[in-house]
């Protein structure tokens, strides 16, 4: 990456002289790789986002990874000066934590009796059998959650917009979801697509068939908006009109007036 440093700042000086200095976005929840990818142009990418939101005053929710293009871009938007909420499964780490303090004669009360939360497992388990996603040294604010469902709602809630980057099975699971609730009509936040050397034309063109085959509708198609810069793609969701189909359930509507409560209703909010 050293090698690409020069073009990087060069992007970043051309995005800066043509960027606006705000939004109306407060935060963009952003889903990413742990993995940095084999293509330099994915980490480019990443890098570029940060800075993006950084120029458009945006600050960062994501799910609080230091490795991968999750790093690349929590990096990013921390060393412009902007605040990074970093989201992680509590329940994962503590039950690592568990298994390798019998496995490996850890003290138990050592691991539990940690004032200070999402770090004690970071302080107990040695760095080689941690999580990918949580190993190395976060910047921002790390919180954690209770559970993986709490995760994704939290990480929704949080956010104003939200934005994929190239990533794997996690990555999808969670841009999908966020598609379904709009879908739903659970919240009516924009879903962007940054298509970095086209990445996500295959899954483009799958909900294209989707349309044509009738499982997907003209609006539901609408929610998703894709772009192959961050400059672009932020542009596109800073003008996304939500289009209402008619068929949305409105599911957070309804469940507040029987007086439910998930901590999905909070996700429109």
């Amino acid at each position: 990456m050293e090698s690409q440093a020069p073009a990087l700042m060069t992007k970043r000086s051309s995005s800066s002289s043509s960027s606006p200095s705000s939004s109306r976005f407060r935060r963009v929840c952003v889903f990413c790789g742990s993995s940095p990818g084999k293509k330099p142009s994915y980490q480019i990418a990443a890098i570029q986002l940060g800075h993006e939101l950084v120029q458009r005053s945006i600050d960062l929710v994501y799910g609080g990874g230091s490795v991968g293009l999750m790093g690349l871009v929590s990096q990013a938007v921390h060393e412009g000066g902007r605040h990074v909420l970093g989201l992680f499964s509590l329940s994962l780490s503590l039950s690592l934590s568990l298994s390798l303090s019998l496995s490996l004669s850890l003290s138990l009360s050592l691991s539990l009796s940690r004032a200070d939360g999402c770090c004690f497992t970071c302080r107990v388990i040695p760095r080689t059998l941690m999580p990918r996603e949580i190993t190395g040294e976060t910047v921002g604010e790390v919180r954690p959650v209770s559970g993986m469902h709490q995760r994704k709602a939290e990480m929704a809630r949080q956010a104003d917009a939200f934005i994929a980057l190239p990533g794997g099975y996690g990555t999808l699971e969670e841009l999908l979801e966020v598609i379904t609730w709009a879908q739903l009509g659970i919240h009516d936040k924009p879903v962007g697509l940054l298509n970095v050397d086209g990445y996500y034309n295959s899954l483009l063109s799958f909900i294209d068939k989707a349309v044509d085959e009738g499982f997907v509708t003209p609006a539901a198609r609408h929610i998703i908006i894709s772009a192959q810069t961050a400059h672009e793609l932020l542009a596109k969701l800073e003008d996304y009109v939500p289009m209402d189909d008619g068929v949305a359930l409105k599911l957070s509507w309804e469940m507040e007036q029987l007086g439910a409560h998930t901590p999905k209703l909070d996700i429109a909010r």
